[in-house]
């Protein structure tokens, strides 16, 4: 009788220890590395200043003009005439004034 008690529960507290490796192996392939990313984009974003050079997520390369808390205002060209305000979030690259 002994035998046949303790294999019921060495099947769950096997199943559990899986579970927990399972989700460990989760966490450090998956979630922590956007986790990660989501800090670089947020320093990125932090650091940003009137003069830097940009690249959108939709592929644009341009010139920070002006900011404000939540948006930037971007002059992509040469022509200086094309000034579009945008969300900070739509900023993909930052390249500093200084090493442009």
């Amino acid at each position: 009788m002994d035998a046949t008690a303790a294999a019921p529960a060495a099947g769950l507290g096997f199943t559990i220890i899986w579970m927990v490796v399972l989700f460990g192996i989760m966490y450090f392939l998956m979630i922590r590395p956007q986790k990660k990313e989501q800090k670089r984009l947020a320093a990125m974003l932090n650091s940003m200043e009137v003069g830097d050079s940009v690249v959108t997520t939709g592929g644009f390369y341009g010139v920070i003009i002006d900011m404000t808390d939540e948006d930037v205002i971007v002059e992509f060209g040469n022509n200086k005439n094309c000034r579009i305000p945008m969300r900070k979030q739509a900023i993909a690259e930052v390249e500093k004034a200084e090493q442009a």
